[in-house]
């Protein structure tokens, strides 16, 4: 019978909720970003852009809270932004 600590028991309920939250974060930033997604596929540039600075905001947060990795972020934000300015440039 292998020896199972305290701590160790300690450490998988932690994780547990860490999951949890992680994933309840990235779910939300992931449908900010597809609803940006959608505004520029239907082309409306004040939704697309109104939601984009919503969605950049949740992408810095979830840096903030280790969810994502800044770079991740970053280029997320950068790809998204740029499709938005060539909505603009199209107009």
């Amino acid at each position: 019978m292998p020896v199972i600590h305290k701590s160790t028991i300690r450490r998988a309920r932690q994780a547990e909720k860490r999951q949890t939250r992680n994933r309840a974060a990235l779910s939300a930033v992931k449908s900010l970003v597809k609803k940006v997604q959608t505004a520029i596929a239907d082309k409306k540039f004040d939704e697309a852009k109104t939601s984009l600075q919503i969605a950049t905001s949740a992408l810095s947060k979830a840096v903030t809270k280790g969810v994502l990795k800044p770079n991740t972020a970053s280029r997320r934000i950068s790809r998204l932004t740029r499709h938005v300015n060539s909505l603009a440039a199209s107009r």
